[in-house]
């Protein structure tokens, strides 16, 4: 989406309309601004729906105009959804009010739209074209950036909406995210555990694996190992002992490779200490004519066998057709 800069000049009886282009769409956004219309003899510039202002041998540009609104209305700035590559903040009419998720490092904005939103690690950018939003804190007064988190394109963010009871990534903690892509989820994974927490992405993909890698490196808590999960003595040397294993690998040995991860990355102690996998399980990759529910118990079984105990289950629906997600313990051999 191209922005267009539209300038009204006065030459002498009647107005002349210039209109200055990037790229080839023309999109004017203010507050709820639909246009901005020109009488033909009169020196009025109306921003529709919002505000009036009046030309007095002057020349009138869409920043005016945004300006004069920003005056006169109560907002919250928000992101419009521009692109990967660029995201502009413009003024949403309504005041979006930010209410801490019961999932530590989670957020929803309420607004229009009830969201949910994670707090951008790095301002200023936008990992896969996601909307951002500029909120005010109440304490400090400073505007805090926050990226909205779409259920509909990540399964853990399906599960948090779908009221599970707890994904394990508290700030600070440890996490091996098993089949990371490229980097969705795993940005806002980063958002939650902090700077203080690490995220170990695994991603098989050589291309999916360049994207997480340039994705990193404007996340200093992000790891990327583009390596096979299945195989994890390979990047041993590379990760400690972590707090929680999430795994979105969608094959049909998925069990027994968190349960290898497990063996050798998850924290072993006390029940209150032992570390949790979070799985996320694609019935159609493991077995497409037996149904959904038959699918998730075998699996659930499977991971009973490998020692992880399973503490809950949760479809994904309406955001994930016929997945689930498993959520337990791990018990190594002898406690």
């Amino acid at each position: 989406m191209a922005i267009a800069f539209v300038s009204i000049c006065i030459t002498g009886d009647f107005l002349q309309e210039v209109l200055v282009v990037e790229e080839a769409a023309v999109v004017i956004v203010v507050v709820v601004v639909a246009s901005v219309v020109v009488a033909d003899l009169g020196t009025e510039v109306v921003a529709v729906g919002v505000v009036v202002v009046t030309v007095v041998d002057l020349v009138v540009t869409v920043e005016a105009v945004v300006e004069v609104a920003a005056e006169e209305v109560d907002l919250a700035a928000v992101a419009v959804d521009a692109g990967a590559e660029d995201v502009d903040f413009v003024k949403r009419g309504g005041k979006a009010m930010l209410e801490p998720h019961r999932h530590e490092g989670i957020y929803i904005a309420r607004g229009k739209e009830d969201v949910l939103v994670t707090r951008n690690m790095v301002p200023g950018e936008s990992v896969y074209g996601e909307k951002r939003m500029e909120i005010e804190d109440r304490e400090s007064g400073n505007k805090v950036e926050y990226r909205v988190w779409n259920p509909f394109r990540s399964k853990l963010a399906a599960s948090v909406v779908g009221g599970v009871d707890s994904i394990h990534m508290p700030k600070g903690s440890k996490v091996l995210y098993l089949g990371a892509a490229n980097g969705t989820t795993v940005s806002h994974v980063s958002d939650i555990v902090g700077e203080e927490g690490a995220v170990y992405a695994v991603e098989f993909s050589a291309r999916s694996g360049r994207d997480l890698v340039n994705m990193a490196k404007k996340r200093p808590n992000i790891i990327p190992i583009v390596e096979d999960a299945r195989h994890p003595l390979k990047y041993r040397m590379m990760v400690p002992m972590v707090d929680t294993i999430f795994a979105d690998v969608a094959q049909p040995d998925q069990a027994r490779i968190v349960a290898l991860n497990a063996q050798y990355f998850l924290k072993q102690g006390k029940y209150w200490l032992r570390g949790h996998f979070v799985i996320s399980i694609k019935a159609n990759c493991i077995d497409s004519t037996a149904p959904a529910e038959a699918v998730f118990a075998g699996e659930v079984d499977k991971l009973k066998a490998e020692r992880l105990k399973p503490l809950e289950q949760l479809t994904l629906e309406p955001y994930e057709r016929d997945h689930a997600v498993v959520v337990g313990v791990y018990r190594p051999p002898g406690m």
